[in-house]
C-alpha cells in the first residue's frame, strides 16, 4: 500500500529477531504517549514472541515503512478454535483511515485466523484508547463484560474493556 509520503508499508510475520524494535515501538506509545502503568517485566512475551505467539498456531506481524517498524499486531491462538488479540499498536504519524495501517494489520490476522480455522477472536484493552473501541467496533467487534470472557480467552494487566468477533468460515 502507497501512503502520502510515497512509502510503501508492507505487513510481515516477525520474530524474535525484532524484539527490540518491538519494545522501541509498543513502550513508548504504553507509557509515554498513554500513560499506561505498564513496564517491560509485565509483558514477557515481548522478549520471546516466538514461543508466546507463532508456537502457539497464532502469530506476530510486523507493519514496515521501509526498514522502520511502524505498528504491531499479535494473535495467540487458543483452545477451542479461538484466539486472542495482542499487541495492536501503530506509530502516531501512521494511524488513522488515511494511512490505513491498523487496517491492514487486523486484516492479516483475520486472515491468518481463518486460514488457521479460528473461529472467535477475543481482545481486552482500556477504557481511555477511545478510538481503538471505535476501530474494533467498525470492524464488527462486540463489546463484551469481563465476565462474558471465555476461560479460553488470555487475559493481560490493566484491560478493563473487551471485545469479541465471530469470524465466518474461509473462503477459497
Amino acid at each position: 500500500m502507497k501512503n502520502d509520503t510515497n512509502t510503501e508499508l508492507t505487513i510481515t510475520p516477525i520474530f524474535n529477531d525484532h524484539c527490540q524494535q518491538i519494545l522501541g515501538l509498543i513502550l513508548p506509545i504504553q507509557q509515554i504517549e498513554f500513560n499506561v502503568p505498564i513496564t517491560l517485566d509485565d509483558q514477557p512475551d515481548l522478549l520471546n514472541i516466538e514461543n508466546h505467539y507463532h508456537q502457539t498456531g497464532g502469530g506476530f506481524w510486523g507493519a514496515k515503512v521501509n526498514d522502520e517498524l511502524v505498528g504491531t499486531i499479535a494473535l495467540i491462538a487458543t483452545e477451542d478454535n479461538a484466539g486472542t488479540i495482542r499487541k495492536m499498536f501503530v506509530k502516531k504519524e501512521y494511524r488513522g483511515k488515511e494511512m490505513g495501517t491498523a487496517q491492514l494489520l487486523l486484516n492479516t490476522l483475520i486472515n491468518h485466523s481463518r486460514e488457521a480455522g479460528i473461529t472467535d477472536l477475543y481482545l481486552g484493552t482500556v477504557d481511555m484508547l477511545k478510538a481503538a473501541h471505535r476501530f474494533y467496533e467498525r470492524n464488527g467487534f462486540e463489546r463484551k463484560l469481563s465476565e462474558e470472557m471465555p476461560s479460553c480467552f488470555r487475559r493481560n494487566g490493566g484491560e478493563n474493556v473487551y471485545y469479541h468477533l465471530q469470524l465466518g468460515a474461509a473462503t477459497n
